[in-house]
């Protein structure tokens, strides 16, 4: 397995998600591309596998495999990109919502707080507002809400000052400025894990998440064939209260497959820690075509 990332609840994704080896699929989340990889093993010769990823780095994980497309590019314009590529429809798609192992593990992207770092956390680098110019340029206000509303932090409020009180001394550039920033501001208990939901909240602002991913759940809804299976992995209750309800919607034309989420077994947790939180949902597509 590559140490790029692990891939979470492999087995009872792909094995969900696969019914036709011969169909055309998607891995709307590419990263490491373990759960591509899987998927490719148990598909057929003239089976296809749509891959999307924003980060450059993915790419070089990318499988010599012609069934294999590789689309450097926003999952949320999933629809889009089927009607380029496979404009009969697809008969699979699979999300992993989680940063990669590789995104955590690299200092310079910011994700983690274990490192002094540059406050960037960009799923792609190359483009668009970072970490740090959220906490200089925002208002308390806009900080609180981020906070509360992405992180379910405790004293939001608390935080928020602290980091417009800091920047008012110098901007807060790196990782380091802002645990110093937001110190005084931390319970005494469960510090880590607070710090984590400020960066989980700041993260899933610079990148958009929670955009991104109704805009996915929508477009993914119409690009399935009829019969088709949606698998999401998702690791915050955000995250997975959003998909449950798209997929209750009956409106999206979606059945669940599944009542209660998939976990991960005691022993993959033990193995891989991050998946501790992970949950899996899978759908079935009811309604006619979306071509038609």
């Amino acid at each position: 397995m590559s140490d790029y990332h692990i891939p979470v609840l492999l087995e009872e994704s792909v094995g969900a998600l696969v019914r036709n080896p011969e169909g055309v699929y998607a891995d709307a989340t590419f990263g490491g591309g373990g759960h591509s990889r899987a998927l490719l093993a148990r598909l057929g010769a003239r089976a296809r596998l749509l891959a999307f990823d924003l980060d450059a780095d993915a790419a070089g994980q990318a499988p010599e495999d012609e069934r294999l497309t590789l689309i450097r590019g926003n999952f949320r314009f999933i629809e889009n990109f089927t009607l380029l590529h496979a404009p009969q429809g697809l008969d699979g798609i699979l999300a992993d919502l989680g940063v990669s192992s590789h995104q955590f593990d690299t200092a310079g992207r910011g994700f983690s707080f274990r490192f002094d770092a540059p406050l960037d956390m960009r799923m792609n680098a190359q483009g668009g507002k970072t970490a740090a110019d959220i906490v200089n340029s925002y208002t308390q206000e806009e900080l609180e809400s981020i906070f509360r509303v992405y992180g379910e932090v405790d004293g939001a409020r608390a935080v928020a000052k602290s980091i417009v009180a800091a920047r008012e001394k110098a901007p807060v550039l790196s990782t380091g400025d802002l645990g110093n920033a937001i110190a005084d501001a931390l319970p005494s208990f469960q510090v880590h894990k607070q710090i984590a939901k400020i960066y989980q909240a700041l993260r899933i602002e610079v990148n958009a998440e929670m955009r991104s991913l109704e805009k996915f759940l929508e477009g993914a809804a119409r690009a399935l064939k009829p019969g088709g299976i949606i698998a999401v992995i998702t690791y915050h209750s955000l995250e997975d209260r959003m998909v449950k309800q798209f997929i209750r919607d009956r409106q999206n034309g979606l059945e669940p497959v599944n009542r209660k989420p998939i976990l991960p077994s005691e022993e993959e947790v033990a193995a891989n820690p991050r998946a501790r939180s992970a949950k899996l949902r899978i759908a079935q597509k009811t309604e006619k075509s979306w071509a038609n």
